[in-house]
């Protein structure tokens, strides 16, 4: 039988660490430094060490952002983005001016989270384009670079757009809330529409899908209702509900659903029972005669005051007169008709 045997208790010492070269030493400090302050750490050593646009190289120990750039082995333009970013963090109160700091010499730097909100990778955020792009993601919520390396690269978004219809609705959402404002862009898109000529057809139809919509809501929500000959009158209790009850159908198809069979089918019914309510009524009927009696009249006489006849020998042919005559004699005919029926 083995038996266990337990170690000795070692009392409890506070152990001191062990040193570590400099060098270790000093990454974890850079390393701390930059984990607290994120590109700050960076903007600082630009900041201090870049000469203001305007201050001549005799009055100051700074160099150009080109020299510095050279020292650091990057862009000019990568340099000027993080002294640009220092310099809006002034403007604000957030850091210390350019003119306040020295080379080699540190200040206070804020907390790494907001660096994102002063800076930004790409070179295109500077220009009045990217800034509006900014200010659009901003606005939608998203990091500006995301928006800003769509926007630089057309060819991409395209794509994204011809394969995925997401990416499409999306684009297409866009559109829309942007031709609210801009007027080029909404002519542009108009005159795309009227040179394709399914894309004409299709606005053509999509147009008197929403009319027959339109009408069915009227009659729903309005309360009165058009006859075929123009008269307006109240919607029977039945009518309104029955367009009701279409139109609560229509309400609840989906944004992508087609609506053109449903519509037609609404529209078609509420047609037909204005009719039948006309045809109900007796009084209603013979409105509905008159009414149509006198637009026919009205829309015939309209014709014929705008013909002219001044240079009638040029464009004159027999059949013309003719045909005026047949129309005299109908016309004698219900004139007749009309003087009989008065008595």
């Amino acid at each position: 039988m083995t038996l266990a045997i337990p170690a000795p208790e070692v009392p409890s010492q506070t152990v001191e660490a062990a040193p570590v070269p400099e060098t270790i030493a000093q990454d974890a400090r850079e390393f701390g430094a930059y984990a607290r302050t994120g590109g700050w750490t960076f903007a600082l050593k630009v900041a201090r060490s870049v000469r203001p646009g305007g201050q001549s190289a005799e009055d100051s120990d700074k160099v150009s952002a080109k020299r510095f750039a050279e020292l650091a082995g990057c862009s000019p333009e990568r340099v000027m983005r993080f002294y640009k970013a220092w310099d809006v963090a002034a403007d604000d109160g957030l850091v210390p001016q350019f003119e306040t700091l020295q080379p080699g010499v540190d200040v206070e730097l804020p907390e790494a989270d907001v660096w994102l909100s002063y800076y930004s990778s790409r070179s295109s955020a500077t220009s009045v384009r990217g800034s509006a792009i900014t200010a659009a993601a901003e606005a939608e919520g998203i990091r500006p670079t995301k928006a800003l390396e769509v926007a630089e690269n057309p060819t991409a978004l395209r794509a994204a757009i011809l394969a995925d219809p997401s990416t499409a609705q999306a684009a297409r959402s866009a559109l829309l809330d942007r031709i609210e404002e801009d007027d080029a862009l909404r002519s542009a898109l108009a005159r795309d529409v009227a040179a394709r000529e399914e894309l004409k057809k299709a606005v053509a139809g999509e147009t008197k899908v929403s009319d027959r919509i339109e009408f069915v809501r009227q009659v729903a929500e309005g309360g009165q209702v058009k006859t075929p000959a123009g008269q307006v009158i109240e919607a029977p209790a039945e009518l309104r509900q029955e367009a009701e009850r279409h139109l609560s159908l229509l309400d609840e198809l989906d944004e992508g659903d087609e609506a053109g069979e449903w519509a037609a089918e609404a529209y078609g019914t509420v047609k037909t029972l204005i009719q039948e309510t006309v045809e109900a009524d007796p009084e209603l009927r013979v409105a509905e005669r008159r009414t149509k009696f006198y637009s026919s009249l009205s829309k015939a006489t309209k014709v014929f005051e705008e013909l002219t006849f001044d240079d009638a020998d040029e464009f004159y042919e027999d059949e013309m007169v003719a045909r005026l005559e047949e129309l005299q004699g109908a016309l004698a005919v219900c004139i007749e008709a009309l003087r009989k029926a008065a008595g």
